[in-house]
This record gives structure tokens, sequence and C-alpha cells, in this order.
């Protein structure tokens, strides 16, 4: 039996994966036309025929349309961008709560406090980590106005449950899939069933234009807002004889003209990248899944996961020896982009202090906020043990991870299950001393 690198032993991995890399030569291509146009941005924040953009932004906004089957895409400069414009758009008011996941990318609370509107996080269930539709009821009162649902790691929330819920309520649904374009949630993609989807196109994802996003949506009058957001709206909403001037203010998320040339070349290249994460997952998962104690990924029927993250549940008790331990293993094996799960957003200093604006407790003070919303340890009891005890998740869309590179993974995974026992005994001398 091979020796743990931690122990002493020779390393699983001794040599750095290929970077992931989705850019090529058509997007060099395509960014070189752009440059020799002299035309790198041509958005006016006045009412002109340029205040939608130049052609390239205009472009993608018509092929993200066709892909995905929307009626609108409105582009903007960053996923957080476009979740702010989102809540905006859908009419929030100060005091408002919507309903949040405590286990996402911090942006997808902070876009509702931009608003001056209150997070209110509901835990998540396990299988896929996302919101679970039975606490989020339990948290709507007459001061609820939305719920935002991240589709993390690149599996769909549960979105039927989810919209269900809102229409019973009244309630609006933003839908942050900046993890999990062009997977499909019982035939429709991910980002296309909520009111608004919002799109991710930052660099590590699946495809991207350096920063960027894009906004979906069905609904006429929400497009319209989203894009009166983006770009300093509250210029042109007279000349637009637009009825509602509430919440257009002096944005500017605009995409250029460069990263939207990049974008076009990148969404054609879409199925091709997300087939290929979900091979190398899946040949992972085939490696992995007689590992006592190590939960692999689930995927829901009728759905597919994209895998931005391979997430993966731990189970101290079986194997006798705390998560740390084993992450510390594994990376010794040179197992990369190995973590431990998302900070619990409602413990950032942020919240606990309940201080967004100034110094006096803005927006959370009474002259603002009448409810009780809480921010305490045990308010999301699933969401603080995979945090504190069980999650440990590799970043799928930062190597390339070709067929043998899987087979190293697995390979180190394996070793370190093998020497369980040797293990067992290094924890208990660290825990000791």
């Amino acid at each position: 039996m091979a020796k743990l690198a931690l122990l002493g032993g020779e390393k699983t991995i001794r040599h750095p994966f290929e970077r992931y890399n989705s850019i090529g030569h058509e997007e060099e291509t395509a960014v070189n036309a752009v440059m020799k146009s002299g035309v790198l941005s041509k958005f006016l924040g006045c009412w002109d025929p340029d205040f939608y953009g130049g052609e390239k932004v205009q472009e993608l906004e018509r092929r993200w349309e066709e892909y995905f089957k929307v009626k609108h895409a409105i582009s903007v400069n960053s996923n957080t961008s476009g979740l702010i414009a989102a809540v905006g758009a859908i009419g929030i008011e100060p005091g408002d709560e919507v309903i949040v996941s405590p286990w996402t990318m911090s942006a997808s609370a902070t876009a509702i406090l931009v608003w001056n509107a209150i997070p209110v996080f509901a835990d998540i269930e396990i299988e896929t980590f996302n919101l679970d539709p039975k606490k989020v009821e339990q948290l709507i009162t007459p001061r609820t106005k939305a719920i935002m649902v991240t589709d993390i790691f690149g599996h769909a929330a549960l979105l039927d449950e989810l919209m269900t819920l809102a229409n019973k309520h009244g309630l609006k649904v933003i839908e942050d899939c900046a993890q999990a374009p062009g997977a499909l949630y019982k035939g429709r993609y991910v980002g296309t069933v909520a009111d608004i989807g919002v799109f991710s196109l930052n660099y590590h994802k699946h495809i991207h234009t350096g920063e960027g996003g894009i906004c979906v949506t069905n609904d006429q009058r929400l497009a319209e807002r989203l894009q009166l957001i983006r770009n300093h709206g509250e210029v042109v909403i007279g000349e637009k004889e637009v009825a509602d001037p509430a919440n257009i203010i002096g944005f500017n998320f605009r995409l250029t003209e460069i990263q939207a040339a990049i974008g076009i070349e990148q969404l054609k290249k879409l199925q091709r990248l997300v087939k290929e994460r979900i091979q190398a997952a899946e040949r992972l998962s085939a490696g992995l899944q007689d590992l006592k104690g190590l939960t692999i990924p689930t995927v829901m029927p009728n759905c597919t996961h994209v895998y931005y993250d391979y997430p993966l549940i731990v189970d101290p008790k079986t194997l006798g020896y705390e998560r740390a331990m084993l992450h510390k293993a594994l990376v010794a094996e040179g197992v990369e982009n190995l973590g431990q799960g998302y900070q619990v957003i409602y413990r950032l200093p942020l919240y606990q202090k309940r201080i967004a604006y100034g110094k006096k407790g803005f927006p959370w003070s009474p002259n603002i906020y009448n409810g009780q919303v809480s921010y305490s340890k045990g308010i999301c009891p699933t969401t603080e043990k995979l945090h504190d005890e069980t999650f440990m998740g590799m970043e799928m869309c930062v190597s390339k991870y070709t067929n043998q590179e899987i087979d190293l993974v697995i390979k180190a995974f394996q070793k370190v299950w093998q020497n369980l026992e040797e293990l067992k005994g290094l924890n208990k001398r660290e825990t000791l001393s």
C-alpha cells in the first residue's frame, strides 16, 4: 500500500494540471475586428438608437435569446450588475424582504441591499445545495416581495416548487444561474424558468468575456426596466414616456463591443464546453462512488448538472476523522482546486452588525424596516453543518481535466481512503497536540 504524501510518501499528482481555457482563435479574430473598427463601445446615456448599445452588444443579445429560447436578453457588465438590475426591475421598495440562499456568492444578497431591501436567509436542501422550498415558505411575511434562487454549482434548484410558492403568495422570482449555463430543468434551460434569470460571463465560468453577464426574461415590461437600469434610465424616461420611474437611477452596467464580440464566439462553444465538464465529472463519479463516507453529486430526475463545481459530502463519523484532515491529505497528494464550501453569508460582519449604509444601521433602521429578520447562529442548520463539517468541492472550470488528469484525482482519493487507519492516527495525534 502506497504511503500517504502527508506522511512522507510520493505525491499522486506531481505536476499542475493544464488550465481550463475556453478562449481561442475565434475570439482573437472577433476582437481584432472590433479593434480595427475603432468602435469599442457604442452606448449613449440619452434617448437615441444607441441607448441600447452597439452592433455586437445587440447581436450577442439576439443570439442569447435564440439559444435559450427567451423573448428578451439584456447584457450587463457582470452577473452582480445583472442581479442589482433585476431586483430594481421587479419594483422592490425600501424595507421589503427578499428571501435568498445563505450559501452562494455574497452578491446574491448584496444586490438586495443595494435597493435598501432586507435579505432573509432560508436554509438549503442537501441534495443540490439549493433553496429548500419548505424553508422558504416558513419565512414568507407580508413584507416578502421576492425570492432570489441560486442554481448553485451547476444544478437547478427545485424551480417548480419555488415558482408555485411564489405564485401562491404573489412574489417575483429572480434566478441567479451564474454557475449553470446550459443546465436543463425538465426540458427548459436553467435561468428561463423564473421571472428574470441572470447569467455570468465572469472569467472562471464555463464561457466568459472576462467580466460580463446576461439577464433574460419573457416579460416585456421587466426587459424595458432592465435596459433602463443598465444605462442611466433616469435621463430617458421622460422622452421614452415611461409611466413608472421607480428605481430608474443612474447606473452604468453596460457591456463593451469587445466583450460582446468575445461573448458571441463563446456562446457558439457552450454546448461543447458544458459536455466536457459533464464527461469529466461523470468519470470522477464513477471512480469515487464506492468510497465509504463520501457522497458524490446528486443529479435530480429530468435535470442535468453542468458542474461548475463538483460537490462532495464527507461523513466524519463514518471516516473516523474530521474533514480538515481529509482535505489536508488530498491536497498533499496534489489534488488542486479543492475547497470546503462558501462562507455562510449571514455570518459576515455586514449582517451581524446590520450596517450597510452609513453608521446607523441602515436599511435595518426602524424608520425603514419593522420586521424581525434573524441572522443568528442556527437559523440555517443544513447550511452551517455543510460549511463547518461536511462539504468539500472541486472547482471544475479552473483546470481542463483530461481523462488522464481525472484518473489521477481518482487515484489520489483512493490512496487516501486506503490509508484511513494511518490518517486516523495522525488526526488523533494532531488533536491531542
